[in-house]
């Protein structure tokens, strides 16, 4: 959510905003809150003017009963009545403007960077750097599933039985390899100096709302029936969460902290889940990272957290490539995003397996996550950020087919061989 000052100020910064992002629709919007914020402003300062009249009349009754005149003063108890009995309207009316314009709010976008490619969607997303060479080998990589099923490791065919398509039972090495992933991811991100969390799997509504969009909340978000809980989409909703309706000592700032959590969604709109597949699912695990932090430091940590992920893949001889997401694929809530995209040597591409992005504080105004330094009066809105750092099994698709060899087995990079207890390779049961 951005200021209301930056519309008031500059309403023509905030629609050019929104064009670039190709959401002409909500244009309109911006005159409503305009409008909106007018009326409030003005039955304010009628409530407050009010206030002090009543005030004034309510010093007035004491003297007048002290100097003996009980009638006047009656008209005067009856004055105060009636202002109160106004008031009682005008804060009514007050209330409801702060809720229309606040709901409205939620749905103006994020200002974006300046350095944002202008594109309608993911199509148009620009590709930044390459990191290590993308391999074809000369044999044939077989689809990641089939990978898998040659380990013995995946039961698709039971787990459509017990939750539908979209689910899945990993077993054996496969299962242990998917645990180790997320094991190292962990032990990664505390060298890097990250505090390891395990968060909430389940928030309510109001940090829902604070952390992510409607419009992402309706196709991503599963709602506990009955209760005022969702199932986390991503731990980076909990793990921001936490800070909510804080105001953060500047000494103690940044918060780095990195989490680990099963993750929910529902994907929807998603084109269909792929039958064999766990590329696109409704239940995966995750290795998450976020930074709570000064405003003027954000973009520094933006670069950091985007580079840790490509850091992490290539140590387990994945080349990966940086995308620069385009304002028409830009979350609302999003200034800048970059994704990190890993070679997948069978379809001879890149395929998105992680996200770094930098909020700047339109989390922080929803959620009320404010900043002071000691010996200032004034608190101001501090600036998050989110990373990937792995999401298996998407991740798992990645690792199996860049280490996947010609007779079948797969290598085992030497960071990943204690979390496998020592083992170089699997192998074909």
């Amino acid at each position: 959510m951005i200021d209301i000052k930056l519309i008031r100020e500059n309403p023509e910064l905030v629609k050019e905003n929104i064009k670039k992002k190709f959401q002409d629709h909500k244009l309109e919007l911006v005159d409503k809150v305009l409008e909106l914020d007018k009326e409030s402003r003005e039955i304010s300062l009628k409530g407050d003017n009010l206030r002090a009249n009543r005030n004034k009349l309510s010093d007035q009754i004491g003297v007048l009963i002290r100097e003996g005149k009980k009638e006047e003063a009656e008209k005067t108890k009856n004055k105060v009545k009636e202002i109160n009995e106004e008031l009682t309207e005008i804060e009514k009316k007050e209330e409801e403007y702060k809720t229309e314009i606040n709901n409205i709010m939620m749905r103006i976008p994020n200002i974006m960077h300046e350095s944002v490619p202008i594109g309608k969607d993911d199509s148009e997303n620009v590709e930044v750097e390459k990191f290590g060479e993308p391999v074809v080998p000369s044999y044939e990589i077989p689809y990641h599933t089939d990978i898998m099923e040659s380990f013995s490791g995946i039961d698709l065919d039971s787990a459509r039985e017990v939750a539908g398509n979209g689910f899945y039972y990993l077993t054996g090495d496969i299962a242990r390899l998917h645990s180790a992933l997320l094991s190292y991811a962990r032990d990664f991100m505390i060298n890097k100096g990250f505090t390891y969390c395990i968060p909430p799997f389940m928030i309510r509504s109001n940090v829902v709302t604070g952390v992510m969009s409607f419009e992402e909340m309706d196709a991503m978000m599963y709602k506990i029936e009955g209760e005022d809980l969702y199932l986390i989409g991503t731990s980076e909703h909990s793990m921001i969460g936490k800070f909510k309706g804080k105001t953060l000592d500047s000494d103690k700032l940044p918060y780095t902290m990195t989490s680990y959590s099963p993750c929910f969604r529902k994907e929807k709109g998603s084109h269909g889940i792929e039958e064999r597949g766990v590329y696109r699912i409704h239940q995966f695990e995750k290795q998450e990272m976020i930074v709570v932090c000064e405003p003027e430091d954000s973009y520094d940590w933006y670069n950091k957290m985007w580079s840790y992920t490509v850091e992490l893949f290539r140590s387990l001889d994945i080349p990966v490539r940086t995308l620069e997401c385009c304002s028409g694929d830009l979350a609302d809530l999003k200034s800048k995003s970059v994704d990190v995209e890993a070679w997948s040597p069978r379809q001879q591409k890149y395929f998105e397996v992680g996200s770094c992005s930098n909020l700047t504080d339109a989390q922080s105004r929803r959620l009320g996550i404010r900043i002071k330094k000691k010996g200032e009066k004034q608190s101001y809105y501090a600036h998050t950020l989110n990373n990937t750092v792995i999401a298996p099994p998407r991740m798992l698709i990645a690792f199996l087919e860049n280490n996947y060899q010609e007779d079948g087995s797969v290598t085992i990079p030497k960071v990943l061989r204690p979390y496998m207890g020592g083992m170089e390779k699997l192998t074909k049961c």
